[in-house]
Parts: structure tokens; C-alpha cells; sequence
């Protein structure tokens, strides 16, 4: 993390606790890659610091991190391990857009606050494999029925990110009754859930993105918390949790490749490789798209979270999104083309980075939908 952007006691804090397990969740991340398991251990670690409630409101009892905030602990958090990261970075993300709109009403919020301080982790299951991403607009089918004592919802989602570690899903589904999409919350421990195991992928191994399977699952009436038109007349900035993650991947690929490079020195020269014009363009060009993607994703978070900017903002959180990944995949290729054919080894970190960082072209929004909504704009 570049300490630049470090402005506050609490985020050096954070950064700190965060800090301090690095080797230890390093080291999980290699082994749940290699097991094709889940970080247990590091959610564990990370729920004993309270870290599920940062994004809570203080007026809640949490931390009440802004975007800003959420993104520097993040940062680091994808640094050491990227699957756990994003997995936390739902939890983050979902709250801190819950409380800061109060869609809910105010009884949920406050029950549903009391489950958070207390470890509660939640992500929004919105996939599915008719409809592919939610925000290409299609209708899911998974059904919420009205009944008499609520509702009784019915269907499957995709792509149910930390689904191990999660207590509280909000599925969307559509309602015939009411003619709308809605969403809603749900427990783990409901009648009629469960997790069907088929994550099985070559990038992102950890973050057990099963199917979330819903077979007549009985819910209170309050438990529909949300209409799609109420989420998507605001805009969001917490949904920046997503390219962090994968800027702390390319952080940690060009840290590996600039410790290489100082330290590995063949029997045909005289210094390190550190000396090499190529090994040092290489360097050079990591730290550029580092540097420009690290202000472009806090430039956003900055402007989301002065709300007197916010109203100007139109497609910069879509950029962001759009630079950081791509960059990212950009650098950790440099940092492999640096290493060389050792970067290839199983044992090597630097091919779980690569296989890790082009997963994120496949989180929302993709990039087509950036560069068309950008035209749109520009044409108006």
C-alpha cells in the first residue's frame, strides 16, 4: 500500500491489524489454491478483529468506514489473499450500501445490524444461469409466491460468492403478485436452502461461488427488503470493493517480481538482474499502471464519498473498475515476463496472481458495458 493514501489514525489501524497476519494469510491462500478449498481460517481471523462491521454506520455500532476507508483495507487484504478478500469485500460492500440508502425500514436495520457486529457475513445472489449477469437486465427465475403467512421463494443462483461463510443471502426473485423484481432476505439456516458444491475453476478457487438452491423457502412478509427500482435509482460506490481486491493482486505480483530482480543474480553477470534495462523496464512499467490505477480507484472513492461531488459523477465507477482490472492482469504478465519461465512453477505465487487477476474481467459491470455506456454519454 502506498502510504500516500493513508490520511487517518483509524485506516493506519486498520491497515496494521490487517498487517500483521500477511505471512499467515499468504500462506492459506497457496494451500486453499492448492486444495481447491475455502479460507476458513482467514475469514475466522478476520471476524475475530470485527472486520464484517467496518462499513456499518458508527450510529449501528460499527466502524463506519466510508468507500475510501473500505478500499484501503481491502487493498491489502487482496495483497495477501485475494479469494478471502473478495468473499470480505461482499460483506463490506452489501452493508455499506444497505445503510447508507436505508431502503429497509428502520426495524430491519436495526436487527439486522445487531447480526453484523456480531460476525454476520451477507452477499447478494443475483446470478443465474438463464440471465447470466444481473446487470444485463434479465428477468431471473427464481419466484418469491405470496402466502399467507409471507412468501415462499423458489430458484437457483450462480456465482454465490463465500457461500461457506455466509449467514444471510439476498436472493432477487420476481414476484408475480407484484409484477417487479424484489429482494430478499434470507438465512442460511432456512428450511429449503442449501449449497449445491460445483465451483470448480482454474482463477479464484477460494471463494467457493457455489449455487445458492432455494426449494420452497419460507420467509416473513418484512423479509422482502428491497425493489430493484429502489436500488438502481442510487448510485454506487461501495460496489468499488470489487477492482480493489485485484489491484492488491497486481500489488503483490509486482512485489514478488521486484524482490526477484534483487535478488536473483546467474553465474553470466556480475550484479542482479535489477541491473538489466529490460528487467528494469518491466519495473518501471508496473509501477506506472500501479500508480495510475491507484488514483484513478480512490480519485472515485474520494468523489463518491464527498456527496457534493457526487452528484457529477456519472461513469467513473464503471472506469475504475474497467482500469484496475485490466491493469492488473497487465502487471502481474509483466511480473511473470520479468521472472521468467519460474513463474510458471506450481509452487510459484505468481501463477495463482495471473489465474486470480483475469478472473476480474468477469465481475460486474463487464467491460463492454463500460465502453457503451461511455458512447452513450459521450453522444447525448
Amino acid at each position: 500500500m502506498n502510504r500516500l493514501f493513508i490520511t487517518t489514525a483509524k485506516q493506519q489501524a486498520w491497515q496494521e491489524k490487517i498487517e500483521q497476519y500477511g505471512e499467515q494469510f499468504q500462506q492459506n491462500a497457496q494451500q486453499v489454491d492448492e486444495a481447491e478449498s475455502f479460507p476458513f481460517a482467514t475469514i475466522a481471523t478476520l471476524r475475530e478483529l470485527g472486520y464484517p462491521s467496518v462499513t456499518l454506520p458508527v450510529a449501528y455500532g460499527g466502524e463506519g468506514f466510508s468507500v475510501y476507508d473500505m478500499l484501503l483495507t481491502q487493498e491489502t487484504l487482496g495483497k495477501y489473499d485475494a479469494s478471502a478478500a473478495l468473499i470480505m469485500s461482499w460483506t463490506l460492500g452489501v452493508v455499506g450500501e444497505i445503510f447508507e440508502n436505508c431502503i429497509w425500514s428502520e426495524e430491519k436495520l436495526h436487527a439486522f445490524a445487531k447480526e453484523i457486529r456480531g460476525g454476520a457475513m451477507v452477499n447478494r445472489a443475483a446470478s443465474e444461469q438463464a440471465t447470466g449477469s444481473p446487470t444485463r437486465g434479465g428477468q431471473p427465475q427464481t419466484t418469491a409466491i405470496k402466502t399467507a403467512e409471507g412468501w415462499s421463494i423458489t430458484g437457483r443462483k450462480t456465482f454465490t460468492t463465500g457461500s461457506y461463510a455466509l449467514d444471510y443471502f439476498i436472493v432477487s426473485a420476481w414476484v408475480p403478485s407484484l409484477q417487479r423484481i424484489g429482494n430478499f432476505l434470507i438465512h442460511k439456516d432456512t428450511p429449503g436452502v442449501s449449497i449445491e458444491e460445483n465451483w470448480h475453476v482454474m482463477a479464484m478457487k477460494g471463494t467457493g461461488s457455489h449455487d445458492l438452491v432455494l426449494e420452497n423457502v419460507c420467509i416473513a412478509e418484512d423479509d422482502l427488503v428491497e425493489s430493484n427500482h429502489s436500488r438502481r435509482t442510487k448510485l454506487n460506490g461501495w460496489s468499488l470493493h470489487i477492482p480493489t481486491t485485484y489491484l492488491g493482486i497486481a500489488q503483490a505480483a509486482r512485489d514478488y517480481a521486484v524482490h526477484f530482480a534483487k535478488t536473483y543474480q546467474p553465474n553470466s553477470l556480475q550484479t542482479t538482474i535489477s541491473e538489466l534495462p529490460n528487467v528494469r523496464a518491466h519495473i518501471g512499467e508496473m509501477d506506472l499502471l500501479l500508480t495510475q490505477a491507484r488514483f484513478m480507484l480512490y480519485g472515485t472513492a474520494m468523489a463518491f464519498d464527498d456527496t457534493t461531488k457526487r452528484a457529477v459523477l456519472s461513469n467513473e465507477i464503471n472506469v475504475a473498475k474497467y482500469t484496475v482490472t485490466n491493469h492488473a492482469i497487465t502487471i502481474v504478465d509483466r511480473a511473470m515476463r520479468l521472472v521468467g519461465a519460474k513463474s510458471l512453477q506450481l509452487a510459484n505465487p505468481l501463477q495463482r496472481y495471473y489465474r486470480d487477476a483475469r478472473a476480474g474481467l468477469h465481475n460486474p459491470p463487464m467491460d463492454d458495458m463500460t465502453i457503451a455506456r461511455l458512447a452513450s454519454a459521450a453522444l447525448l
